[in-house]
């Protein structure tokens, strides 16, 4: 975009993929402008995005933004090398007031120009996807495929879900309305009203370090178009995704003849803890965290001057009742708990399966021959290094490989986890799932599997039947929260148990995924990512309540 371009110019080359999001909110189905696939960019794109990638390496990050006081950076990439980049580091009395500063002429842009300039700022994060893919898996240690597409369409399309949001609230209100009261033999009374689309302030964006875009992105454009400034303070070890996002938003912005401090970055000091800082700041009337449930509480509880959207941890659970594809479903879960090391807030934990075993098409089967088969399945799956590196990714940071280790020690070890060796990466720590059989009766088992264990452990946990296995389901939404639910049944009546537990304790449920659609995946535009309603988060990834209290409308009266 050359800098010249005018606001209608803008409007005139992204509105019609703003309409085509806002029909996709509405209706639901199918629809993504950015492609999943790595050849769509261009024979040389995965070359040119490596060496763009290396280039940034061992070289200071500049940004240009006011109130930069040190440079700070400590990445070591999952896969072992260090990336030796430097940030700049804030002083926040600088900082937030130029921030603030930048609001006025945002404001009064209003909101079709706002989303034009998200969407510009997309579509040349688009145009980079290779560069952003090899910067979300050498901070998060996803495999190379997972995150081009999670780190870059997915998250793409997460933003441009929250801007189609964003820009339906504000226009929900006319901007201008004649209102004219009738008075009997009086002339009626007569009024001009004109309604404005306020900000509420700077909004906070806390990055998380395994999906730094893709949790990242639905709250900065969120709050970006609907008139705030927005301060992105990334994850101590995944900084660059984030941080090249902030330096294309600041280009777009400038092109655009907007204030570039309206996007800033603000990375903190090993050990300083900057997002406390921030979160209390007068300044800061909006937040966005994924993360730990200790942090998120904290900062629903402190950060009282802002609006808090957080994404905290739960603890997902599959009820197994019966099936009539047992295969599909082995094959669908072993995926599912495999993908990415178990390192996402949506991958199962707790599979709740009858002590007496279930009816399938290949016949019963004994509780023991379930996990047994499964952990077949796993085994099959990873069977193959090659296949196992695309798939597991790397363990993101020590705390999860001790998890791991520590999870023999819960139960009976129905699947061991093994280690597996990445040789272009020899630096990379590789493990499959481990699984751990539990009595769902005993109460010492309550400990491990009522608590969220990060990564890729599961435990396959003996219940007395299937009315058993939704109580126990209704009491972990209730008590620890979850992201997601999934359940194998091919009774109405167990699938109506299930159904009714999630609509009451309002948790996002799957039922007899067999395929290639699986539990811990959700779609952009037709699925929401959360609920908002228990435990595990109080916003979803996206709904109009997400967009809607980030910005007031104001009204102006006057005599017609």
């Amino acid at each position: 975009m050359a800098a010249e371009m005018t606001a209608a110019q803008l409007i005139e080359k992204h509105r019609p993929t703003l309409d085509q999001a806002l029909e996709a909110i509405r209706t639901r189905a199918y629809w993504s402008p950015h492609p999943e696939h790595p050849k769509a960019y261009g024979e040389s794109a995965p070359a040119d995005g490596l060496a763009a990638f290396e280039a940034l390496r061992s070289k200071r990050f500049e940004l240009d933004q006011p109130g930069t006081d040190h440079w700070v950076g400590q990445e070591v990439s999952p896969y072992g090398p260090e990336l030796g980049i430097t940030y700049p580091h804030p002083d926040v009395e600088v900082l937030l007031p130029a921030m603030r500063a930048s609001m006025p002429v945002w404001r009064d842009a209003g909101p079709e120009v706002r989303a034009a300039v998200c969407l510009e700022i997309l579509s040349r994060i688009s145009a980079r996807t290779h560069e952003f893919a090899q910067a979300v898996m050498h901070t998060s240690g996803q495999a190379f495929m997972m995150a081009f597409q999670a780190g870059g369409p997915h998250a793409q399309d997460r933003g441009l879900e929250a801007v189609a949001y964003a820009y339906a609230e504000q226009v929900r209100t006319p901007g201008q309305a004649s209102w004219s009261k009738p008075q009997g033999k009086r002339d009626p009374l007569e009024l001009a009203k004109s309604f404005t689309a306020v900000p509420r302030g700077v909004a906070l964006v806390i990055g998380c370090n395994t999906f730094p875009t893709w949790n990242g992105y639905p709250g900065l454009f969120a709050s970006l178009a609907t008139g705030n400034p927005v301060l992105v303070k990334p994850h101590p070890r995944a900084v660059l995704p984030l941080a090249l996002t902030v330096k294309v938003a600041r280009e777009v912005l400038d092109d655009a003849g907007f204030p570039t401090d309206l996007v800033c970055l603000a990375v903190d000091r090993p050990d300083e803890g900057l997002a406390k800082t921030l979160a209390v700041r007068p300044e800061v009337r909006i937040i966005d965290y994924t993360g730990s449930t200790a942090f998120g509480d904290w900062l629903e509880t402190h950060a009282r001057q802002a609006q808090v959207y957080t994404e905290k941890a739960g603890v997902n659970t599959v009820v197994i009742d019966s099936t009539d594809d047992y295969k599909g479903m082995l094959s669908n879960l072993a995926f599912s708990l495999s993908l990415y090391s178990g390192q996402m807030c949506t991958t199962p934990q707790n599979l709740l399966i009858p002590r007496e075993g279930i009816t399938t098409d290949a016949g019963p089967k004994s509780y023991d021959e379930v996990v047994s088969d499964l952990a077949g399945a796993v085994s099959g799956l990873l069977g193959d290094d090659a296949r196992a590196n695309a798939l597991l990714g790397a363990i993101v940071n020590p705390q999860v490989k001790e998890r791991i280790e520590a999870a023999a020690g819960l139960g009976e070890v129905a699947l061991a986890s093994r280690e597996v060796a990445n040789p272009e990466f020899p630096g990379a720590t590789v493990r499959t799932p481990v699984i751990v059989k539990l009595d769902g009766a005993k109460p010492d088992s309550e400990a491990a599997y009522l608590s969220e264990c990060f990564g890729p452990v599961s435990f396959a946990v003996a219940v007395d039947s299937a009315r058993d296995a939704v109580d126990l389901l209704r009491r972990t939404i209730r008590e620890k929260g979850a992201m997601t639910v999934g359940a194998y049944t091919t009774s109405p009546e167990v699938e109506q148990l299930v159904e009714q537990a999630c609509l009451e304790e309002c948790a996002q449920l799957s039922l007899n995924l067999t395929g290639g659609v699986y539990v811990n995946q959700t779609a952009a535009f037709s699925d929401f990512h959360g609920s908002g309603g228990n435990p595990a988060a109080n916003a979803v990834l996206c709904d109009s309540a997400f967009v809607a209290n980030r910005f007031r409308t104001v009204e102006v009266r006057r005599p017609a």
